[in-house]
């Protein structure tokens, strides 16, 4: 084989060590790193490092089917692609860039509501479906307006982020004097208004966001059964189980740690999705 045929990168590790030599140390501490202590974002690893997988043997696997769906979207597997939100500090297209690299993946692409880049832009550069993540950072009017250009951009869902009422305090930008918010001002597309608007949300504002938009509506950040349960009760379709990572709030439980009740409690009333520490396929399985 010719070497210069090879892929540069064929491992998750060596693409890491590669970014972190790479990337501006701003960048990769805020990539890379969590809220406060960041015991939650270890804790994700932690908690699915401790799940053992029990397998069955002399079954016939030469045919493997990944197919599934979400929210009636075919999926050519149960991955997608988690809204990430300042991917402009890392590439000025970071948000096209990756809605490309879904296309080529075959793979569902959640756009973060901190885009650095329109959203007609980054649907226009995709050619995997795209489901648009929301973060509440203006009045209902900036909202109503935004979530219009999502759906006339073609994106399949709209999930509402709802564990980020204040900014989370990330020691490691904290140490370096250094403010992603303030860095990403230069985008073409701003945030909205007003980041701290979320502190006021409650779930009258998810009963409004549900009136107001024609997609399939999820909430992101649920950790509690109440919660859970709450969601489904007024209709919400998809009850994303994150912990943000641990990026916001620290000393929480893993995702994976409360993802089985909110399953039971669920009960098949909406769709669900688990976020927080995945890295590898085997990850997924564990999820699952």
């Amino acid at each position: 084989m010719n070497p210069s045929s090879e892929p540069r990168f064929v491992t998750l590790p060596e693409i890491r060590r590669a970014a972190s030599r790479n990337v501006p140390r701003e960048a990769w501490n805020f990539g890379a790193g969590g809220a406060e202590t960041e015991t939650s974002l270890r804790r994700n690893r932690r908690h699915l490092h401790r799940l053992a997988i029990q397998q069955n043997v002399l079954v016939d696997v030469r045919e493997v089917d990944l197919r599934t769906s979400l929210l009636g979207v075919p999926l050519s597997s149960p991955v997608a692609v988690a809204p990430m939100g300042g991917l402009i500090l890392f590439h000025p297209e970071g948000d096209v860039e990756m809605a490309r690299g879904a296309g080529s993946a075959d793979t569902l692409q959640w756009l973060s509501g901190a885009t650095g880049w329109p959203v007609e832009d980054v649907a226009k550069a995709g050619s995997a479906p795209q489901m648009f993540q929301l973060y509440h950072h203006g009045d209902r009017g900036w909202v109503g307006e935004l979530l219009g250009r999502v759906e006339a951009s073609g994106y399949k869902a709209v999930v509402l982020t709802v564990d980020v009422q204040l900014y989370g305090r990330r020691e490691r930008d904290i140490l370096a004097r250094w403010s992603p918010r303030k860095a990403m001002e230069i985008a073409p597309n701003p945030r909205g208004p007003n980041p701290d608007y979320q502190a006021r949300l409650t779930w009258a504002d998810v009963e409004w966001l549900m009136k107001t938009t024609t997609l399939p509506v999820g909430l992101k950040g649920i950790m509690t059964v109440a919660d859970a349960r709450r969601a489904v009760d007024l209709g919400v379709r998809l009850v994303w189980v994150s912990n943000h990572g641990g990026r916001q709030l620290d000393q929480t439980q893993s995702s994976i740690e409360a993802l089985p009740a909110i399953v039971e409690a669920v009960a098949g009333r909406a769709e669900i999705v688990v976020d927080g520490g995945f890295a590898r396929g085997t990850d997924v399985v564990k999820g699952l």
